[in-house]
């Protein structure tokens, strides 16, 4: 099984298919994995759509219940954890530059890689990405719950540990794992795609397009002719930004 072992996490992913890389965060908050890309929720597949022309690079996240990831849980984590086993993946594949392509909580995923290492990102996709309008309300909230209810095996995920987790991950605003001067900074070509519920905010999509100084917007695409039609331009929008390998 393809499982990378870095800085005490345990990385399972798959690859599919050949050409110009493209890695992938699935849709599902905490609960991020590949399996996800396979549900109606995630009405773009890139193993399905991409892997005939791209290297597509699918995984699980760290102590996603379902999948196959493990890493201890401190209270010291946070978007730059994640954002670690992303970029042990990419080393191990050896792979110098890619594209990004993130549904939900793919979004900040994505966001954490554009400012930590924007040389190896040749152009990013991010569909319906999560964000808070509005200050954090008090608690936590009913996914990180259900996330917590499906630990196994996490003695040290402690009720202090878990809150500290919960607020590193949370407490910042915007698109969480990055601020707006960031995103307004930020000069990678990007394409959105408009979240339109309560876990993603249309406001949020609306204003990172904006912001993004090389944004191109898709407002409709859930569904239907809307969806046919985003596929292809998300595929035109990937083919434009390939770098032309030598």
């Amino acid at each position: 099984m393809p499982t990378l072992d870095c800085n005490g996490a345990s990385i399972y992913y798959e690859v599919h298919g050949k050409g110009f890389p493209i890695l992938t965060f699935a849709p599902a908050g905490l609960q991020s994995t590949i399996k996800v890309w396979s549900a109606p929720s995630a009405p773009i597949n890139p193993i399905t759509e991409w892997s005939r022309s791209y290297r597509v690079i699918v995984m699980d996240q760290r102590n996603a219940a379902g999948g196959q990831s493990r890493a201890p849980i401190t209270e010291k984590d946070g978007w730059h954890s994640y954002a670690s086993d992303h970029v042990a993946v990419l080393d191990h594949l050896g792979i110098k530059r890619c594209h990004l392509y993130g549904q939900c909580i793919g979004g900040s995923f994505i966001a954490s890689l554009l400012k930590s290492q924007p040389q190896r990102i040749a152009s990013a996709v991010l569909a319906q990405p999560i964000g808070r309008v509005g200050p954090l309300k008090p608690g936590r909230t009913a996914n990180f719950e259900a996330w917590v209810k499906s630990l196994v095996d996490h003695p040290e995920a402690t009720e202090q540990v878990l809150d500290a987790f919960y607020h590193n991950l949370y407490d910042p605003g915007f698109l969480y794992s990055v601020d707006r001067a960031f995103v307004a900074s930020c000069l990678t070509r990007c394409l959105v795609l408009a979240g339109n519920d309560e876990a993603h905010p249309r406001p949020i999509s609306d204003e990172t397009a904006k912001l993004l100084p090389n944004a191109e917007y898709i407002v409709e695409w859930k569904e239907g002719a809307p969806l046919e039609a985003a596929k292809v331009r998300t595929k035109q929008f990937l083919a434009k930004h390939t770098p032309i390998l030598a």
